[in-house]
């Protein structure tokens, strides 16, 4: 095996995960390697390079070293799509945080860039490489749940003011694109079309009731229809203080499920031979402790995050880069998640019922041969 050699543009909390994950999480040790960390902020990349014994540079010099296959991009949502074309112009592969930009303009040219150079292009969603959702994701594919009828996101998170003041970004159309739901709550919206099915359909609300002077909502109330008829009903915010955990509920005509945070709280499928006819168990017959997968002794990041749900999506970028194949998650899946939540930001906006197109699906060119260093 050979090892991939990354770079990490942005230097703040999340840029910080993806640095220490790099250099820090052991099934990556022979697959990946640090190279250099760039941010606006020199202070902010000298420090990030020390704890993670990397390089401090500038965005243009990370972006212009021969020594570096994939650029990690951690900045503002907004800029997204502009970095990842500077980096694919440069001929490395490109990593984005979610969502992979605020507007489906900008993801379609960074989609059209990397299919054109035949690099590869992945889009952090995190949650779908929690051992929970793998899990409840092979449960609904073997039928357990039966037909899908519904589904429960909530996102009650809290963010003081000091968050929103913390950068002339947070809170901005055009670089933080929206507010709970794009920047808090787009990983529960792909986690939810990732296990039920692309959203089609949608109705919405918006507010800004906990926060001042910034330009997007704080709460927002969805309905979404699925393309199998399946309804999910969508909570996101940042004014519930003082926050609770993120929830994902998925019900069927023979089992439900609850994710909570990253932990299965709630499972039960019914037997070949259980007579559903009747009333239910009313939340008796609970099997989530017989399918929970086994617990992984983990620190949690400084970020609040563990680290290998992001690691594990790493390592699978770097599979997919070796193996010639798209990434799970690649850059058509980051604008299925992003055109949903633009879709409900339009119906919220115009009080009707928002319909998604579908796209045609197409197929990513296999990302072309790189000569990583040997591990």
């Amino acid at each position: 095996m050979s090892r991939l050699r990354f770079g990490v543009i942005g230097c703040g909390v999340i840029g910080g995960l993806h640095a220490r994950v790099l250099s820090g999480y052991p099934p990556l040790a022979q697959r990946a390697r640090l190279v250099a960390v760039a941010s606006p902020s020199s202070e902010r990349a000298r420090r990030l390079a020390e704890e993670t014994g990397s390089e401090a540079t500038d965005v243009a010099t990370l972006l212009d070293r021969s020594d570096i296959d994939v650029i990690s991009v951690c900045t503002p949502s907004g800029l997204h799509a502009e970095l990842g074309l500077r980096a694919l112009a440069a001929g490395k592969h490109v990593v984005v945080e979610k969502p992979i930009d605020v507007t489906a303009e900008a993801a379609d040219r960074l989609i059209a860039r990397a299919r054109q150079t035949g690099r590869a292009l992945a889009v952090i969603s995190q949650r779908r490489f929690d051992p929970a959702s793998r899990m409840l994701r092979s449960a609904l594919d073997a039928g357990e749940f039966g037909t899908l009828t519904s589904g429960l996101v909530e996102v009650p998170l809290w963010r003081g003011q000091s968050y929103y003041d913390s950068g002339d970004w947070r809170g901005s159309r055009a670089l933080d694109g929206g507010g709970a739901l794009l920047n808090q709550g787009v990983h529960a919206v792909d986690l939810v079309q990732w296990l039920m099915g692309p959203v089609v359909e949608v109705a919405a609300h918006t507010a800004l009731k906990g926060h001042h002077g910034i330009e997007v909502e704080d709460v927002v109330t969805a309905s979404l229809r699925h393309a199998g008829g399946a309804l999910t009903s969508l909570l996101a915010t940042t004014a519930a203080y003082p926050g609770r955990t993120t929830r994902l509920t998925v019900h069927g005509d023979r089992g439900s499920a609850v994710i909570d945070n990253d932990e299965l709280t709630w499972f039960h499928a019914a037997g070949p031979e259980d007579d559903t006819s009747a009333y239910g168990a009313y939340g008796a017959g609970n099997q989530a402790a017989e399918r929970r997968p086994a617990p992984v002794a983990e620190q949690r990041d400084a970020s609040g995050l563990l680290p290998s749900p992001h690691g594990d999506q790493l390592l699978d970028f770097c599979d997919a880069v070796a193996e010639g194949r798209a990434p799970a998650v690649d850059g058509e899946e980051g604008r299925r998640a992003l055109r949903t939540v633009l879709a409900v930001y339009e119906a919220a906006r115009t009080g009707a019922v928002t319909r998604i197109a579908p796209t045609p699906e197409t197929s990513p060119a296999p990302p072309a041969p790189m000569t990583p260093e040997p591990a």
